[in-house]
């Protein structure tokens, strides 16, 4: 999952694959799947999703790529546990950050000593 802060009142569901790592199929499919999940159209039915969608998606993504629910699961699972889904979810990403941080420097280091 790609880091980055969400600077703009909406993304299209271009840069929303781009910054979730999920196809755009996918997202699309689990629009149909999740009722938390209702991106704003315009009059043409382009998807404009708010920082808050794509905070949905990557909690949905957690849920079903990383823990390994089903859709059923996954729905009872936000249902049911939302406020400390939001906190492991927020622990895991934290962790992932850090995780890129060391291996970077683990591999800079490893650059210096080659030289």
């Amino acid at each position: 999952m790609q880091e980055q802060e969400l600077t703009k009142k909406y993304y299209r569901i271009g840069d929303v694959a781009a910054i979730t790592g999920l196809p755009q199929s996918t997202i699309r499919f689990w629009e149909k799947e999740f009722t938390e999940l209702r991106p704003k159209r315009n009059s043409g039915g382009t998807r404009y999703y708010t920082p808050s969608d794509i905070e949905q998606l990557n909690i949905i993504k957690f849920l079903i790529k990383d823990k390994g629910l089903t859709l059923d699961g996954a729905r009872e699972h936000l249902r049911r546990n939302r406020r400390d889904l939001d906190r492991k979810h927020l622990v895991v990403q934290r962790l992932r950050t850090i995780r890129r941080a060391l291996t970077e420097m683990l591999e800079a280091l490893d650059q210096r000593q080659r030289k």
